[in-house]
């Protein structure tokens, strides 16, 4: 940061407090010494500077020794304004987030920062060329995940690796079917044990070599050496045989009606067999390839030899608001956090949509509490209801969930229970005022629904103790918490999305189930691939039954997902997990 604003804001705090303007105040070089940690003449030298950027008016006094004044010009508020207009003005967003996070900079002042700040969100025409570069910047209130395919299990992180990455093939919800992506074609036999991939020629890496069947074979053999959580998907695959630069055959111990889905997963996005795999670094073959990334933001450009449609936006920078509320109105791809509609007028685009998931909370067992006990459980479905979470709550919750899947909840018939049931079951569980720790992560839909159900907890004396977290730190959730709030966004490939949310190592369920609860999903699961597709729907309904039945599970509500974004953009797609496809969004720069 700017030192004159250092020296500015440390001598306000220590000599001019409560905050006085235009008023002279009696001090000494020797003072300001003090409170600058300098030497006299360095002091003298500072303020010198002060005064020309016209914060200060300084009256020496005469003589050593001998008392001046010191006249504060402009506020802090004025002062801290104008050098944020002044770095986002040379484009210094990081320069500009850090004198946001200053501990001088708080409430309505922080919010009129923020403000400005996230105008320079969205979506800009640079002239660093003859053409110009479309940029669009984003705002993030939660430090980036792992950018790694094999491990990657948050939707914006996942969202991020499509953009710089791509698969052997790609599932088009719309009419639920395949079409070709690395792989311009493939053939199964009669059994579904053997898979042939037919590559395209001339796709190149982000770092300029041409992609060939060997890649193909060194991303799965990568999946085994990470020890991805997703393997348990791929433990049928007895041979992976390379049939050429451009060819490549799977082979199958067991029948596997369900092998597209698994090679369109973000699990098998193709890695370069050359370089050692690094998430700082990403190397894919996507629409776009990474500049940089740091803690602070991660930029994006298009891949000029990207081998399909080259993206229209020629960068994307993501940068990360820490411990402060990120855009909420302006340009944030929208995703499993909070969103508030406007209440001024807007002339942008919206687009909304219902998410495919929904927010529920899941019982710890990995802890010992009153969650093993059924009839506890059962209390805290009947008090987190969906029906008393709409009523109650509104805001993007928009129907009842009694699935993930929005049209199943739709079959299922709604009667809202009154408290005293849960007050019955409560009393069959032996509850006896013990505490509940409920655990959250810090945003708003699941702060609102913690302390909501707080307060309906007290209504019949059952005691909750709220825990939020910053990140998806399960280890730490799985020894505190009794009971955890989450959401889950499937991907358009819903049957994918649901089975790797029964079975995938990483997620909230896998971690907080009992060994013996896991293993019965998973052997309940285990020829699921070798079904047909109706078989495979009837299953992934038998496994919601056992979580909604035994309430390991208890389901909240659907979600609708908002954008809200400048007039000037066009391409609005929603792509997998109901984030905007950014590699088909363009801006228009008005009729001249």
């Amino acid at each position: 940061m700017d030192n004159n604003i250092s020296h500015f804001l440390r001598l306000a705090a220590e000599i001019n407090t409560p905050f006085r303007i235009h008023e002279p105040l009696m001090v000494s070089i020797e003072q300001l010494a003090l409170v600058l940690c300098c030497t006299p003449r360095n002091v003298k030298f500072i303020l010198r500077k002060l005064e020309e950027k016209s914060f200060i008016h300084w009256q020496p006094g005469r003589g050593r020794g001998h008392i001046s004044e010191l006249t504060f010009v402009r506020s802090v508020d004025e002062v801290l304004e104008d050098a944020l207009q002044e770095l986002i003005g040379r484009g210094k967003i990081k320069q500009g987030i850090d004198l946001i996070g200053l501990p001088e900079v708080n409430g309505p002042l922080k919010e009129r920062l923020l403000t400005m700040l996230n105008k320079q969100m969205g979506y800009h025409s640079e002239t660093e060329s003859t053409e110009g570069l479309d940029v669009l910047r984003i705002s993030r209130n939660r430090h980036m995940q792992r950018l790694d395919p094999s491990c990657v299990y948050t939707a914006f992180e996942a969202f991020l690796i499509s953009q710089m990455y791509s698969t052997l093939v790609t599932y088009e919800p719309s009419g639920g079917r395949f079409l070709p992506a690395l792989a311009h074609m493939w053939e199964v036999n009669e059994t579904y044990t053997s898979y042939i991939f037919y590559l395209r020629k001339g796709v190149r890496f982000h770092h300029g070599r041409v992609m060939t069947a060997r890649d193909v074979k060194e991303t799965l053999q990568s999946l085994k050496d990470r020890n991805s959580p997703a393997l348990w998907h791929f433990r049928h695959i007895s041979g992976v045989e390379l049939l050429g630069d451009h060819r490549i055959r799977f082979d199958l111990s067991r029948p596997n009606r369900f092998f597209l889905h698994l090679l369109s997963s973000i699990y098998m996005s193709v890695l370069p067999c050359d370089v050692e795999f690094s998430a700082e670094k990403p190397l894919g073959t996507g629409p776009y390839r990474v500049m940089n990334l740091s803690d602070d933001v991660l930029v994006l450009a298009a891949f000029d030899d990207y081998y399909g449609i080259r993206p229209l936006l020629d960068r994307v920078e993501i940068w990360y608001l820490p411990d402060q509320r990120a855009s909420e109105r302006h340009y944030q791809l929208p995703e499993v956090e909070e969103f508030r509609p406007s209440s001024e007028p807007c002339t942008n685009n919206s687009i909304d949509y219902p998410a495919l998931g929904c927010r529920y909370i899941l019982s710890n067992f990995r802890k010992n509490g009153f969650q093993h006990n059924l009839h506890f459980r059962q209390a805290m479905r009947l008090l987190y209801h969906p029906l008393a979470l709409i009523r109650e709550l509104g805001g993007n919750r928009i129907t009842p969930a009694d699935s993930f899947l929005p049209w199943r909840s739709r079959k299922s018939t709604w009667v809202e229970p009154s408290l005293e049931q849960a007050k019955q079951l409560l009393d069959l569980s032996g509850y006896s005022g013990e505490v509940i720790i409920l655990g959250y992560l810090r945003k708003k839909d699941e702060r609102e629904e913690a302390e909501w159900l707080q307060r309906r907890g007290a209504e019949i004396g059952l005691q909750f103790r709220l825990l939020d977290y910053q990140d998806y730190n399960l280890k730490e959730i799985m020894c505190q918490a009794d009971f955890v709030f989450a959401e889950e966004v499937l991907e358009d490939d819903w049957q994918w999305g649901m089975i790797n949310y029964f079975v995938n190592k990483s997620n909230h369920l896998h971690v907080l189930l009992e060994d013996s609860q896991r293993d019965r999903i998973e052997q309940e699961l285990e020829h699921f691939a070798e079904l047909p597709e109706d078989g495979r729907c009837r299953l992934l309904e038998q496994m919601e039954d056992v979580l909604r039945d035994n309430a390991w599970l208890l389901y909240g509500c659907h979600m609708n997902k908002r954008a809200q974004l400048n007039q000037s953009l066009f391409g609005l797609h929603t792509g997998s997990f109901g984030f905007l496809d950014i590699s088909r969004l363009w801006i228009k720069t008005g009729f001249q």
